[in-house]
C-alpha cells in the first residue's frame, strides 16, 4: 500500500485515537489532573466530536476502498486511465497524522501523574498569588481560621502581608511536602498547585511549616500528603519575617482525586 493511500487511514486512526484518549481520562477520572473542571464538559464532547468525525472518516474510506476494488474488476472501467497530478511537498503528507496518532497512543498506555514537589520548586514556591486571582470580596474573612484552606491563607496575605496581624490563629491545612533547600531541618513547606486552565498554567503556592521539637524534616518525604495541625508564629525565615505554622500534629493523608486548588 502506498504512503498515498495511507494516509487518509492514518488520519482517520488519529482524530479516533484523540477521541478515545479524552474519554478515557474523563472515565478514570484522570482528566482532573490535566485541566480545570469548568473545561469537563467542552473536553467531553470534544472526545465524543472526534470519534463521531473520526467513525465517518472510516466508514468513507472503506466505502471509497470498496468502491475502487469493484471499479478495478468491471471491465468497462479498464480502459479510463486517470491522470494524477503529484505535488511536491517538503513532508510527507503522512506525517503530522503519524505524529499525532503517536502521542495519542502514547497516553493510551501511559497514565498521568500530579507535579511533584521538584517543579514547584522549579515554577517558583511563593506565598502569593497573581493579581488576576485576588478577589476582594472573599477577604471579608468570616471563615473561621482552622476550617481555612492553604488558598484562603495565602489569599490573606496577599490582601494583607503583615503576618502580625494573623498571629496565633488556629490552622488546619492539607497539601504536599516540600523541601525548600537552604532552610534548616525543623522547616517544611506545607504546598497546592493553583490551576486555572490546564496543568500547563498551573503554579505553586505554599506555607513554611516548623516542626515539633525534636522531628527532622527527614521523617517526612517529598511529595507525600499530610493534614498539619496546629497555630500560627511569625519567624524569620530566609532573611524575611514571615507567617510560619507551628505544627502540633503532622498525620499522613492519602493524595486527594484532585490535587489542585483553584
Amino acid at each position: 500500500m502506498t504512503l498515498k493511500k495511507i494516509s487518509p487511514w492514518l488520519d482517520a486512526l488519529a482524530i479516533l485515537a484523540w477521541g478515545v484518549l479524552l474519554l478515557k481520562y474523563w472515565i478514570t477520572g484522570k482528566l482532573s489532573i490535566l485541566i480545570h473542571p469548568n473545561y469537563f464538559g467542552l473536553t467531553l464532547a470534544g472526545g465524543i466530536g472526534l470519534i463521531v468525525i473520526g467513525g465517518l472518516k472510516t466508514w468513507e474510506l472503506l466505502k471509497v476502498d470498496r468502491t475502487t476494488k469493484q471499479s478495478r474488476t468491471s471491465p468497462a472501467n479498464n480502459s479510463l486511465r486517470i491522470t494524477e497530478v503529484e505535488h511536491v511537498t517538503l513532508f510527507p503528507p503522512s506525517i503530522g497524522s503519524s505524529l499525532m496518532l503517536s502521542v495519542a497512543l502514547i497516553g493510551l498506555v501511559t497514565t498521568p501523574r500530579t507535579f511533584t514537589s521538584q517543579t514547584a520548586l522549579e515554577r517558583g514556591l511563593t506565598e502569593s498569588l497573581p493579581i488576576t486571582r485576588l478577589q476582594p470580596q472573599e477577604f471579608r474573612n468570616t471563615t473561621k481560621p482552622e476550617h481555612r484552606s492553604l488558598i484562603e491563607w495565602v489569599r490573606l496575605l496577599n490582601f494583607n502581608p503583615e503576618p502580625d496581624t494573623y498571629k496565633g490563629q488556629k490552622v488546619k491545612v492539607q497539601g504536599f511536602v516540600i523541601h525548600p533547600p537552604n532552610i534548616a531541618e525543623q522547616y517544611i513547606w506545607i504546598g497546592r498547585f493553583i490551576i486555572t486552565c490546564c496543568a500547563a498554567d498551573a503554579y505553586p503556592i505554599g506555607l513554611p511549616v516548623k516542626l515539633p521539637i525534636g522531628q527532622s524534616r527527614a521523617a517526612f518525604a517529598p511529595d507525600s500528603w499530610l493534614e498539619i495541625e496546629g497555630e500560627t508564629i511569625v519567624e524569620e525565615l530566609q532573611g524575611k519575617r514571615k507567617l510560619i505554622i507551628q505544627a502540633s500534629s503532622l498525620k499522613p493523608i492519602p493524595e486527594p482525586k484532585n490535587p489542585y486548588d483553584y
